[in-house]
């Protein structure tokens, strides 16, 4: 028998034991926190490895998995998307790739990272027939949508969990068919669960709903990933983690700048997201199934090749194709592509979006020919490229011979708000003329440009360009000061760089020397401002390695003794 001390000594050991425990965890929190904390207040961007191992999910049909940031909260992606194409037989599509699929998600300031909530989430795509079911006579290659899953990532980017080796789960949910949804209304309302989701619902209403829902009935389909936050920007992050980070991993661009953009660090984005419509049925029974093709062209109707990525991790291709809802009028795609061109070619080019119903029926889809036809041009009259945000744009009736022409419909307006300038500038209502009818039809897009090079704000725009308008370099330089702080950060080294060839072309004259003193004050005084301080490394960068002029140098002497 055990006696009494013995059992209190047992006792005291195992209490000894467990207080030791927890004054190891307590201490490894506190490090951790240390740790996390030394990390933010150091660094101004960072980065998130991804790395992809599996993909469990019984689709039966080739697939895409498009992968990006989410902050539910604001209802608004982060990140562009990491694409990873997926076999009918539950493979990568590139085998040399199983097991090993990783992403650096990059450009995330701290105030990312500090957000409310933050996910990472996955939109499912199935590529094949419009419905799952045998038939050979089915239309192939329509991309339809399948499922989602979602994963809270808020400990992982404030450093509270730091494991890149533990693989985590991400439960995946189907989405169900309008049909399939409208049937079951019919036939059983009462029992069909609320948290059935339709796939004609907006993106950011499935994420929210899935985020909302927590428990999701996944019969063990689902992702397997594991992440890993690493301090710096790509070059940091490779230069310090090249055991992680090689030329395997797929880069994906935050769909905004860093909170340090150094000089050098030369970008040219435009993210266009194919927002939502509204289709005339026409002769049809039933409201069509509308399949957008995005393409992008120049001025004489050439399509620019490979200026289209869907994701990070493959090539660009020349025309992209969305998903199709089927039978419905209004339609939600929140689909998200990134255009790249040369910064050259931006002033002649325009996107191009054709629309077309396709048949579930391959014989009677051969027959099909787009219906409606969209554009926008990616640069306005002035010179500054097109305004970020929402654009309604006009759909014309796709004349088959007229409708490759683009020095026809270019010619006519392209969105609302054209024809709004267009009324308030004659005083007169807006009626349509032009050689292509209008239909019925809507259409919206969205448009974020991340550039280094191509300013929306047309006072910046006149100091970049000043060679090309001299005789006003004086209006140029006042209008300067008056450019919000956020666009001259972004161009800083251009606008530097102006300012000082400025005061080097025009050494012959003392006329505006004063107007360029001032303004290189007004932008040293911007960057000491508590928003913008971090920009000061960039600044002194600049001076120590890309500031070259010479003759400047006397001249900014004298202005400051007069000063």
């Amino acid at each position: 028998r055990t006696s009494t001390v013995s059992l209190f000594q047992a006792h005291e050991t195992a209490s000894r034991s467990v207080d030791d425990r927890i004054q190891e965890e307590k201490t490894r929190l506190q490090n951790l926190e240390m740790r996390r904390q030394t990390l933010f207040s150091s660094v101004h961007t960072y980065s998130l490895l991804m790395n992809l191992k599996n993909f469990v999910c019984n689709i039966g049909e080739d697939a895409e998995l498009l992968m990006s940031l989410y902050d539910p909260d604001q209802s608004e992606f982060i990140s562009e998307n990491f694409l990873v194409r997926w076999d009918s037989m539950g493979m990568p599509k590139e085998i040399e790739k199983l097991n090993n699929l990783p992403a650096l998600f990059t450009d995330l300031s701290s105030s990312d990272l500090m957000r409310e909530r933050l996910f990472l989430v996955c939109q499912i795509i199935r590529v094949g027939s419009m419905e799952l079911k045998e038939g050979k006579k089915q239309t192939g290659g329509l991309r339809r949508p399948f499922g989602v899953a979602v994963m809270d990532i808020t400990d992982v980017a404030r450093g509270k969990i730091d494991d890149e080796d533990k693989q985590h789960f991400i439960p995946f949910q189907q989405i169900a068919m309008e049909t399939y949804i409208r049937q079951r209304q019919i036939i059983m309302s009462p029992l069909i669960p609320s948290r059935v989701i339709g796939e004609n619902e907006p993106l950011t209403a499935v994420f929210n709903k899935v985020i909302a829902t927590r428990e999701v009935n996944h019969k063990g389909q689902g992702l397997f990933v594991t992440l890993k936050l690493l301090p710096g920007d790509l070059a940091q992050v490779r230069k310090d983690f090249p055991h992680l980070v090689d030329r395997s991993t797929a880069i994906v661009r935050k769909m905004g700048f860093p909170e340090i953009i150094l000089p050098g660090n030369v970008r040219n984005d435009i993210y266009v997201t194919l927002l939502q419509g509204e289709f005339d049925r026409g002769k049809k029974k039933t409201p069509k199934n509308v399949e957008v093709i995005l393409s992008v062209h120049d001025d004489e109707g050439n399509p620019m090749q490979k200026a289209i990525f869907p994701g990070a991790g493959y090539d660009g291709i020349t025309e992209y194709k969305s998903v199709i809802y089927y039978q419905v009028k209004q339609p939600c795609w929140n689909e998200t592509v990134k255009v790249t061109i040369p910064i050259e070619d931006v002033c002649r080019c325009h996107l191009r979006v054709m629309f077309r119903h396709r048949s579930s029926q391959d014989s009677r889809d051969k027959s099909e020919k787009p219906f409606g036809m969209a554009y926008v041009k990616l640069m306005r009259g002035d010179g500054t490229t097109l305004k970020d945000g929402r654009h309604e744009l006009f759909v014309y009736k796709v004349d088959v011979k007229k409708a490759d022409d683009a020095k026809v419909y270019l010619s006519l307006p392209a969105t609302l708000a054209e024809v709004e300038q267009i009324q308030r500038q004659t005083m007169k209502p807006f009626h349509h003329s032009g050689v292509i009818p209008v239909t019925k039809d809507s259409f919206q897009i969205a448009t974020l440009t991340c550039s280094t090079k191509l300013t929306q704000n047309v006072d910046l725009l006149g100091l970049l360009n000043w060679r090309s308008n001299s005789q006003d370099l004086d209006q140029i330089l006042q209008r300067l000061m008056e450019v919000e702080g956020g666009e001259i950060v972004k161009f800083l080294q251009d606008t530097l760089d102006a300012l000082f060839n400025i005061m080097m072309e025009t050494s012959e004259k003392e006329t505006y020397d004063s107007l360029v003193f001032d303004a290189l004050v007004f932008i040293i005084t911007l960057i000491g401002d508590i928003k913008f301080q971090h920009f000061n490394p960039v600044l002194e960068t600049y001076i120590s390695k890309h500031f070259s002029a010479t003759l400047a140098y006397r001249k900014l002497t004298r202005e400051t003794n007069s000063s």
